[in-house]
């Protein structure tokens, strides 16, 4: 173990063998279609600069990132050969920024293919762009209004190469929702009537519908990091991240004893209990902490009272005391209990948890057996 490691708090653990495995098992489900990778919000959470490259190297050559900001993190650690596109561009200079870098912006609405097409006549050049369309989520992209208009006035494109067609669906991690069929339906209405280009719908769940909602290109994220993508089944993904957290302190509690902020949880019999080195600043909420718990060698280890900034009790009452001398660390996150599950505690989504990890731990980005010599630590 680093010097760093050995004085942290919590480790976090980034699995690059199980990422690659997850991005080989999602393309091959969409085996018909180009398999992009989207790495936005820091490749949610884990890390862009070190997960990026080795999505690369398994194949990935589509990127997809939230603000132009990202895709120039993306661009200095990915060949110039992979394109990164830009989900948000609402801005005159986010439209403009994207050109100059060579990124592809996606246009959600007839003012920004206006501010598109300026730009590029400015330049005298033609410009690669992506067009987003609402099929029904009613969040972003080009309304039925807006989509009308498109249709009756084509030249509104001229001086744009329209490399994409894209849409979202709002329902897509529960399979029988009528608004998948419902948002396919009006795609394939739309598209049918716009400039022939690539297509684009799915993302991590929207690929196990099926192959009809493949299209040209899919766009998973949660997917690759093993957040599963239909909850109401076993998860097919393999876990990315394991958390450790150290044992900060261990005392015996007597009955009557309370834990943490508000003393909200009192021993109504001896207790043996840990605090260990996580809290709400490393992404762990206070709401449902009363449900949660971490792991020791297969023991539960139920959360006590209140969730401090850098710091939670954990019951260990369970743990024979031998097991239990010398330094210690304590699961949060492993392969049998992963982020589903603790967002099932949390009353959230898997998505959450994981861009809510944050930068306070020391990180590990392990490949089979071996770990990289870059880290992040929180001092």
């Amino acid at each position: 173990m680093s010097c760093l490691a050995s004085r942290a708090g919590a480790i976090l653990s980034i699995d690059l063998a199980a990422l690659v495995r997850n991005y080989a098992f999602v393309a091959k489900h969409a085996s018909t279609a180009i398999c992009a990778a989207v790495v936005k919000a820091n490749a949610y959470g884990l890390g862009m600069v070190n997960i990026a490259p080795a999505l690369e190297r398994a194949g990935v050559r589509e990127f997809f990132v939230a603000h132009v900001d990202e895709g120039l993190m993306l661009r200095s650690v990915i060949s110039r050969q992979s394109q990164i596109t830009v989900l948000h561009t609402a801005t005159v200079g986010a439209i403009e920024s994207c050109f100059a870098y060579g990124f592809r912006p996606v246009l959600d609405s007839l003012e920004q293919i206006y501010w598109a097409r300026s730009i590029a006549s400015r330049h005298e050049k033609n410009v690669n762009v992506a067009l987003q369309i609402d099929t029904g989520m009613s969040r972003l992209g080009l309304s039925q209004n807006e989509i009308k208009n498109l249709i009756e006035n084509p030249i509104a494109l001229d001086g744009v190469s329209l490399s994409l067609i894209m849409s979202h669906l709002a329902c897509a991690d529960t399979p029988k929702h009528p608004a998948n069929a419902q948002q396919l339906a009006r795609f394939r209405r739309y598209v049918d009537l716009l400039p022939r280009a690539p297509l684009s719908l799915a993302a991590s769940s929207g690929i196990f519908l099926g192959e009809e909602y493949h299209f040209n290109l899919v766009r998973p994220g949660a997917a690759l990091y093993g957040i599963n993508p239909f909850l109401a089944h076993p998860n097919p993904l393999e876990a990315v991240v394991h958390l450790q957290a150290r044992i900060l302190q261990t005392r015996v509690l007597n009955k009557g004893d309370c834990v943490g902020y508000g003393l909200t949880w009192q021993a109504g019999k001896p207790h043996r209990v840990a605090t260990i080195g996580v809290g709400y600043a490393h992404g762990f909420a206070r709401h449902g902490a009363a449900k949660g718990c971490a792991w020791f060698k297969g023991y539960r280890l139920p959360i006590l009272g209140r969730i401090s900034m850098d710091s939670m009790t954990v019951d260990i009452s369970s743990v024979p005391e031998s097991q239990l001398q010398g330094e210690n660390m304590v699961d949060i996150l492993n392969k049998t209990y992963g982020v589903d599950d603790l967002a099932k505690v949390q009353g959230t989504i898997g998505y959450e948890i994981l861009t809510s990890l944050g930068r306070c731990y020391h990180r590990f980005y392990t490949y089979n057996t071996d770990y990289s010599s870059k880290d992040e630590i929180c001092l």
